[in-house]
């Protein structure tokens, strides 16, 4: 059987679909079923981290098993984890030799810095503490090349890019939010590796998908389109945080769908724009951030990409669920939700669309914030 690998950096080739291990975290059992299962499905690569819990003792356990019973996939595993940027040089030394003991390995394949989120963790990695750790990892013989995760700003995502630092990176790419596609294609010109963060559940909750998105993608399952449309645009492997083996079926249709997109394809993705229009109509936010910067600090273009999904494409529960992190996640997502706009109307003569901005925003907030919880007492 054909097994497609697409390059990663300077590294070995990797499969187009990459196991994550975030949620296979109940007991070693389960992690042995999932790994066996990505096996059965093409994957090669594995993405896992200290921040994920138990995940890396239990996969030292699933692929020592797997070892013993000669399972595994040509070429051997490939394996990467990722560390917290911020941290001292001693510790962080400390911290990749406790990452290699509980995976078992002298070495990995590929280290991030898990959440390159904000300038100062770029200057840490390129400069600091973390720069002369990178290259001592290195130097060291503990990891092959080192990379970065994101889910910070464009203009971030870029500077750490451009900077030839990293050989490798992982962006949240989706095909309902393709923002960041431009710097994806632009680090794979650069000879990097791409891997896309969690496409199907963060691009959209696609595993369970509107009855809207469903027609408007007719006639492929949501999931597989979006897939589809990363694979096709030359995205090295895909992420698929699987809980349970038959999490990984989808991997195991399209393990060797790397080709172009199809007729039929384009169709159903020009199809789903057009009805997202359709539906949001004269209320649409373009997402060209021209209404920014705002005085008071409010992310209005993210906001209301969350109202234009919720709308557009009938995910009002995924839209609900990322808006009630906004102040409760840290670097990791936004810091002020819409209800931090006092309507200076500052924005409005900025937009090219004539967009009343402030209203959208309150009508953002109306929509998707959750209620406030009763207390039980005081």
């Amino acid at each position: 059987m054909k097994m497609v690998r697409r390059p990663f950096g300077k590294g070995p080739a990797v499969s187009i679909f990459t196991l994550g291990t975030m949620r296979a975290l109940g007991s070693k059992e389960q992690m042995y079923g999932v790994v066996e299962a990505a096996l059965s499905a093409g994957i090669n690569h594995i993405e896992t981290a200290p921040a994920y819990g138990p995940a890396e003792i239990f996969l030292e356990a699933a692929l020592k098993q797997l070892k013993h019973k000669r399972i595994e996939p040509p070429g051997g595993w490939i394996i990467t984890s990722k560390l917290l940027p911020g941290v001292r040089l001693a510790e962080g030394k400390q911290q990749l030799l406790k990452m290699l003991d509980r995976l078992g390995l002298p070495r990995i394949n590929n280290l991030a810095v898990h959440g390159l989120n904000q300038h100062a963790h770029f200057d840490w990695a390129v400069k600091d503490d973390g720069a002369e750790l990178l290259q001592w990892a290195k130097a060291e013989g503990l990891v092959d090349q080192i990379g970065f995760s994101s889910h910070g700003s464009l203009c971030l995502i870029e500077k750490a890019i451009d900077s030839g630092r990293f050989d490798f990176c992982s962006l949240h790419l989706h095909l309902l939010d393709p923002e960041r596609m431009p710097l994806a294609l632009k680090a794979i010109s650069a000879g990097m590796g791409v891997m896309a963060i969690s496409p199907a559940d963060k691009g959209g909750h696609l595993h369970t998908p509107s009855p809207i998105l469903i027609r408007d993608c007719n006639p492929f399952p949501p999931i597989k389109l979006a897939y589809r449309f990363l694979l096709a645009a030359g995205i090295s492997t895909l992420t698929l945080g699987a809980f349970q083996p038959k999490d990984l079926e989808i991997a195991k249709q399209l393990m060797n769908a790397d080709g172009p997109i199809n007729e039929s394809e384009q169709k159903a993705i020009n199809q789903l724009k057009t009805e997202n229009a359709r539906r949001l109509g004269t209320s649409q936010c373009g997402q060209c951030k021209k209404c920014l910067p705002c005085p008071k600090g409010v992310p209005i273009p993210n906001l209301l990409r969350l109202r234009n999904i919720a709308i557009g494409h009938g995910l009002e529960a995924f839209a609900k669920e990322r808006y009630n992190l906004i102040g409760k996640a840290g670097h990791w997502w936004e810091e002020k939700n819409a209800n931090a706009c006092e309507g200076c109307g500052e924005c409005l003569p900025r937009c090219p669309n004539q967009l009343p901005i402030p209203a959208l925003l309150a009508d953002t907030h109306q929509r998707l914030a959750a209620a406030p919880s009763r207390r039980l007492w005081g």
